[in-house]
């Protein structure tokens, strides 16, 4: 009869698992390697988690995780705020950022239009990018979502009310993998799509 572990060591495990790209055996190799740590090195490790999901907010402007309103990409004269680049998640602001390619500002959805799972277009943060536009400034909007069914619907979702309203709306190109999304390309792949961007009308 195989050993079980104990419940507090078992339902450790259950939510490390919940954790993405932590499978099972990830998860229980984690969870017996901080029960067997010293006391002061998994107090550091969870007030560290307390102090991130506390402090961390998204930006009231763009979306993007910040501890301070509005965020410093928002208030970094150096960025050109006449182009915005919309994502899809605040993660997806520090992989465009990391690529070097990208110096205006950013605009968060919170998400891709996906009637089959619920999400309609007012779920996300399109009337917040229409207001955006709206106050004048912004000469390009930048869409980078991923290539995925749910992705290009949303894109072009975009490109049809943002252009309506004389706005130039342009998408990342190649190099994206078809169905994947930003959080797997590669800083030089992210560089490559966002330079070789085209129109959209």
């Amino acid at each position: 009869m195989a050993l079980s572990l104990p419940e507090p060591v078992s339902a450790l495990v259950a939510a490390l698992g919940r954790l993405p790209g932590i499978g099972p055996r990830s998860a229980e190799r984690l969870a017996l390697y901080l029960v067997q740590s010293e006391a002061g090195q998994v107090k550091q490790l969870a007030q560290a988690l307390l102090d991130a999901r506390e402090k961390i907010q998204l930006c009231d402007t763009c979306g993007a995780l910040t501890e301070s309103q509005p965020c410093a990409l928002c208030t970094d004269d150096r960025r050109d705020a006449t182009i915005l680049c919309v994502v899809e998640t605040a993660v997806d602001v520090i992989n465009v950022d990391k690529s070097g390619a990208f110096n205006g500002r950013f605009h968060v959805l919170g998400g891709k239009i996906s009637p089959l799972n619920g999400v309609e277009p007012e779920d996300l943060r399109i009337a917040e990018l229409d207001q955006r536009v709206e106050q004048g400034g912004v000469g390009e909007i930048i869409i980078a979502l991923g290539t995925d069914v749910e992705g290009d619907a949303t894109s072009n979702y975009l490109a049809q009310r943002l252009t309506a309203k004389g706005a130039k709306v342009t998408r990342i190109a190649h190099g994206l993998p078809a169905g994947s999304g930003l959080e797997f390309a590669d800083e030089l792949t992210l560089s490559h799509a966002l330079e070789g961007r085209r129109e959209m009308t």
